[in-house]
């Protein structure tokens, strides 16, 4: 059971509306490499961890990933509220408007909707953890994108701020893989599920 604070884990204040970069931003909401995939896939994969800790580590983490996709709606919604038709046309957002308005709707950059395909639940703790782990730096990698199109500091604060936090989450799926591994017989780590097995 979790308790939901009625405000954002960092503030978003966007002043100026920039529908273009709002269709860069989508894909942190919903795309191969988004907010929603990632909480989904550590909230799935927390109940097969064969310790309290790494249990901890996957809710923890799952849940801080429901507050960013949270940020990054808002910051979509923000960057296309109050448009005009001509805004909309003029800056390429006139192929999302058509399927959405101006709903948040959970899609990659490239418009392909949000699939559960892209996230991994094997329920083997040490492929899952390599997967965490490669998540968040391909998470990284997006908002390290982002930020190379964004000038807006309204924008690039808050996705700072989250580029921030797959920072944090790769080294505590460190601490995790750590964990995991120094519970393994050292001569067998990869021959068996230690889940499982």
């Amino acid at each position: 059971m979790w308790i939901y604070e009625k405000k954002l884990q960092y503030p978003v204040r966007i002043k100026n509306p920039n529908p273009a970069l709002a269709k860069l931003i989508i894909s942190q909401y919903g795309g191969p490499h988004g907010e929603l995939g990632a909480s989904l896939r550590y909230l799935s994969q927390r109940y097969s961890m064969p310790y309290p800790e790494l249990r901890a580590i996957l809710t923890d983490i799952g849940t801080e990933e429901l507050a960013h996709l949270e940020m990054v709606g808002t910051i979509v919604y923000q960057l296309t509220r109050n448009l005009t038709q001509e805004e909309i046309q003029k800056q390429g957002f006139d192929a999302y408007f058509i399927d959405h308005t101006t709903g948040v709707y959970p899609a990659a950059a490239s418009g392909a909707p949000f699939s559960a395909a892209c996230i991994a639940v094997t329920g083997d703790t040490l492929a899952d953890i390599n997967e965490d782990l490669a998540a968040e730096q391909k998470a990284r990698v997006t908002y390290d994108n982002i930020l190379r199109f964004a000038d807006d500091p309204d924008v690039r604060d808050p996705i700072k701020f989250l580029r921030e936090r797959e920072i944090v989450h790769y080294q505590r799926f460190g601490e995790g893989l750590r964990i995991a591994t120094d519970r393994l017989d050292s001569k067998n780590f990869y021959a068996f599920n230690p889940s499982f097995d």
